[in-house]
């Protein structure tokens, strides 16, 4: 049984470097010794999650709980807990520091702490994510405070911070897909295509051990990654390169991916997260529309106004979030279904199989009610003609998808292309915010941006942005960050869990020392909150840099 200790001085270690190739290295030497049940928890441990991206499960601890059980367990003060904190920024050091500082009553409880093994913290925090009612908060302290009763200074540190899920070390899908095929001598194609089907790199990480990649595959019920799609450059540049493109409306809504099972209908998001119980309607379409024993399909759910225009993207997530007076929700934000993948269909897995015979397949078993209309052709005047329907309907613009292309769970790549409006965009994750002032002092009313280096994992900050919160946002988004702050108080600069997603617009972007990246956003403007996304797909330092590269190109009259 391998100790939390070996886990967390390989954490320790992989903190320590920069590169990918380094860090991968001593990851894939770690996997290889661990037993079956290991495997099954290290991949999600080692990213910062306690249980893989599959799993519903969920910790449910904050911060304040964490400091409290700190606080028990070591018999620090929130005066000392709070001061580490805003020396540190990092609850890890937090966690080490009290951790280290306490005196084992006995030799045996020394002793015990050593011998807390991996599977003794996951097991806790199975307790932690099984917890409810109005003893939860009790249940959750309990385990806690075992966790930092038995654990030293350096295990202290990764536990707190998983249970934050906040790791800290730069390792992320790739680093560990990576790891698994060194390991176990797999390709790393195999071990993404098992991870494109199960959402769940344990598992697949005992699969390569196995020599069973193969065994992993599309099953009713599990989601899948959805096909994502490239920035295209204009209608004219992007035709060229496609040739013919099968046209489609991008919608402004927000993806869902539908599981059928005879009568039984289940619904993920974006981010793979079930919804069903939230979108009743979307359940109740595919009932009566879609004729197929057992299907796996892909869509948009768009919610309409009174005008007939799409309603804003925060309010159809308010009906993903709604898990109580569903029905009342339905009534005042209903929504519409447009489905246009198909990618199993009764026993057969179809990602193989060609768009066009997808969607030939879709047709078949899915009414023109529910279907989004797609247009076959190599003419960019034609292009832009469902272009501008479509922005004058009030969506985003259109998806150009080759008519050849294989569905890639996944993968973002130049068989799907989207082309939108010329002002730009990023996916930046918020790891920071600043109190207002005056009236607005009790808010948080600027965020720090970050992009992930796809070399090292870490976030590297682009700057701040305030322009586009509203005073309504200006609630929301303070009642949102402050469950994630760790360093807190008014009047200053908080650090927060990276969890959040703004896509942000800006003029452009310039070169600058003052921030990690290398780079600064030049008048960024909050365009909305993406709770559909998930940290790992906010857009990369790789993708600013390109950005900074062409933008003088991008600053021209229009992409259409």
């Amino acid at each position: 049984m391998t100790s939390f200790l070996s886990f967390a001085e390989l954490c320790q270690r992989i903190e320590g470097i920069s590169g990918s190739i380094e860090k991968t290295a001593l990851l894939a030497t770690f996997l290889f010794e661990l037993d079956e049940a290991e495997l099954a928890v290290v991949p999600s441990f080692v990213m910062g999650s306690a249980f893989p991206a599959s799993s519903e499960m969920l910790l449910g601890v904050g911060p304040s709980t964490l400091y409290e059980a700190l606080s028990k367990a070591t018999g620090a003060t929130s005066k000392e807990i709070n001061d580490i904190l805003r020396r540190t920024g990092d609850v890890g050091a937090v966690a080490s520091e009290v951790v280290g500082k306490r005196k084992p009553s006995t030799l045996s409880s020394f002793i015990e702490a050593e011998k807390l093994s991996i599977l003794d913290v996951y097991s806790r925090f199975l307790e932690l994510a099984r917890a409810s009612g109005k003893r939860s908060q009790n249940v959750k302290m309990k385990h806690l405070r075992y966790l930092f009763g038995e654990s030293g200074a350096l295990e202290a540190r990764y536990i707190a911070r998983l249970a934050l899920e906040d790791m800290r070390i730069g390792v992320g899908e790739g680093i560990v897909r990576d790891a698994i095929a060194k390991a176990f001598d797999r390709s790393s194609e195999e071990v993404e295509r098992g991870y494109n089907f199960t959402n769940d790199l344990g598992l697949v990480a005992q699969k390569a051990k196995e020599g069973r990649l193969s065994d992993l595959t599309i099953e009713i019920g599990r989601p899948i990654k959805v096909m994502l799609a490239q920035l295209g450059s204009g209608i004219p540049g992007s035709m060229e390169e496609m040739g013919t493109a099968a046209v489609e409306w991008k919608f402004d809504g927000s993806r869902v991916q539908i599981h059928k099972n005879g009568d039984e209908i289940e619904i993920f998001s974006r981010r793979l997260e079930k919804v069903t119980r939230s979108l009743p309607e979307i359940v109740r379409f595919v009932n009566e529309h879609v004729r197929a024993e057992s299907a796996i399909l892909d869509g948009e759910a768009v919610a309409r106004g009174e005008d007939g225009r799409p309603l804003p993207f925060q309010e159809i997530l308010k009906r993903f979030r709604r898990k109580y007076k569903v029905e009342m929700a339905a009534e005042k934000i209903p929504l519409e279904l447009w489905l246009f993948d198909l990618v199993y269909l009764d026993g057969q897995i179809l990602i193989d199989e060609p768009l066009r015979e997808r969607r030939r397949r879709l047709e078949e078993v899915a009414d023109p009610k529910i279907l989004a209309a797609q247009t076959v052709t190599s003419d960019p005047e034609k292009v832009a003609e469902v272009y501008g329907e479509a922005i004058a309907a009030g969506h985003e613009g259109v998806m150009l998808k080759s008519p050849q292309s294989p569905y890639a769970p996944g993968k973002r790549g130049k068989n799907w292309l989207k082309i939108k409006p010329v002002m730009e965009t990023l996916d930046l994750v918020v790891i920071g915010a600043r109190w207002g002032e005056g009236r607005r002092a009790t808010f948080l009313g600027s965020y720090r941006l970050a992009s992930p280096d796809p070399d090292t994992g870490k976030l590297e900050d682009v700057g701040w942005v305030a322009t586009g919160v509203t005073d309504e946002m200006l609630i929301e988004l303070t009642d949102l960050f402050r469950d994630l702050v760790l360093v807190s108080g008014e009047g200053m600069e908080v650090e927060v869990k990276p969890k959040v997603i703004f896509e942000v617009a800006f003029e452009e972007i310039q070169k600058s020392t003052n921030y990690s990246s290398g780079y600064a956003l030049r008048f960024p403007r909050l365009v909305r909150v993406r709770d559909d996304k998930a940290v790992e797909e906010a857009d990369s330092l790789e993708r600013v840099t390109f950005l900074y590269a062409t933008q003088r190109g991008r600053n021209g009259p229009s992409s259409v």
